[in-house]
């Protein structure tokens, strides 16, 4: 499976489209933003060189690193700044799927065994040419498991690698660069629909619903509706795009707002006449700033709300309240007041009562200790800053 991969060149928190930094791959969006774009145009995977110059700026990159690994999807391969262990180390705990070796710099290749020993080879890629890649390095990369090629000229294939790196550039057309080599008998990554739109059921204006969800907690956001050519530009852009009944034309969905939705999955019911669609929503879906438009309720009856994140969410919500409004009383805000050693106390102690508890044969009694445990652990969640969201997505690159 051959993989598109945009190359960005990042230094003093902005990215650029060239290695000499003469070219910013666009000026008014942050690297996140960018990122986004070129993710929803048909990129598969990022290289990342950090160009950073001494500390302070490889931090600065580092975070910047972290931002893009939380906000898109995509694989990061992060290289250009390794001069020690830690610095690999700093690159996959920012959230990259490699940490890219140089083959040109005899240091990263002194390296590669231990680093492929600590983190595991699947962790690691490296930058080649043909100069540099002789005989020595290839065995050197065979011992080791890596099998991550990347050419340093930063154009096209190296070999028979799996890594098709191309320019990061916003006007590119990705989905064609993909055909391209479909044409010649590649195999890509596509987004395109195992069902054609002409076996849609259509409603009497010639157009199908759309439900659209938040692809990370299935919230429902809104409703629209897309004839064949919104469809059809959904699937190219990977923006989600809607036809609009009153101003009777096509819309991108954040286009004046700047709420774009990012397609995830599209999916369509058993009648072939509604489309589900999971998207990563930026901003609010609803008109009225709301983040959805199904804000408003009609009727309810009392039931337990048992959704894993859900309740995770709206437990911390309340710590984050007490932290923010104290109440008299609130075991959490004593918790605050006494400060990080007693939370940390506290997390050690629940920590030693599940140990206990799993010697119990009657599983509910590790049921209240587990709950008792992550109950101190949100505690400290909350003083350092850290979310459900954050932990999850930490969790699934495992």
């Amino acid at each position: 499976m051959k993989k598109i991969v945009p190359v960005l060149f990042l230094k003093d928190k902005e990215v650029y489209s060239d290695k000499k930094c003469c070219t910013k791959v666009q000026d008014d969006l942050s690297p996140v933003e960018i990122c986004l774009r070129l993710e929803a145009a048909g990129a598969d995977e990022f290289l990342i060189m950090d160009l950073s110059y001494d500390d302070a700026s490889h931090d600065a990159a580092i975070s910047v690193i972290r931002d893009i690994g939380r906000e898109t999807d995509l694989p990061l391969n992060v290289g250009g700044s390794i001069k020690r262990v830690e610095d690999v180390k700093k690159y996959l705990y920012a959230g990259a799927r490699r940490a890219v070796l140089d083959a040109a710099v005899e240091a990263d290749m002194a390296m590669m065994t231990e680093v492929a020993n600590r983190f595991g080879s699947e962790k690691l890629g490296v930058l080649v040419t043909d100069e540099n890649f002789d005989t020595e390095t290839a065995d050197l990369c065979a011992e080791n498991g890596i099998s991550a090629l990347f050419g340093s000229n930063f154009d096209g294939f190296y070999a028979n690698s799996d890594f098709y790196l191309t320019k990061a550039d916003m006007n590119i057309d990705y989905n064609a660069i993909k055909a391209s080599l479909r044409e010649k008998g590649y195999e890509t990554v596509s987004f395109t629909a195992s069902i054609p739109f002409s076996e849609f059921k259509l409603n009497g204006d010639g157009l199908i619903p759309v439900i659209v969800q938040d692809y990370k907690t299935d919230e429902v956001l809104m409703l629209a509706y897309m004839n064949e050519e919104a469809f059809d530009n959904t699937l190219k852009t990977g923006l989600m795009t809607y036809y609009s009944r009153s101003r009777r034309e096509q819309w991108v969905k954040g286009e004046t707002s700047g709420h774009y939705q990012y397609v995830k999955s599209l999916d369509i019911d058993c009648d072939n006449d509604t489309l589900l669609a999971k998207v990563k929503q930026l901003g609010a879906a609803c008109h009225t700033g709301n983040y959805s438009c199904f804000y408003r309720n009609l009727a309810a009856k009392d039931y337990a709300k048992t959704n894993p994140l859900k309740v995770f969410k709206d437990v911390m919500s309340v710590i984050e309240d007490r932290k923010v409004h104290p109440k008299e009383g609130s075991y959490t805000n004593y918790l605050f007041d006494k400060g990080i050693d007693k939370i940390l106390k506290k997390c050690g102690e629940e920590a030693a009562e599940i140990i206990i508890a799993a010697k119990n044969p009657d599983p509910e009694e590790i049921i209240y200790e587990i709950s008792d445990f992550l109950y101190h652990v949100m505690v400290l969640m909350s003083l350092k800053g850290v979310t459900w969201e954050e932990i999850t997505a930490e969790l699934s690159k495992r």
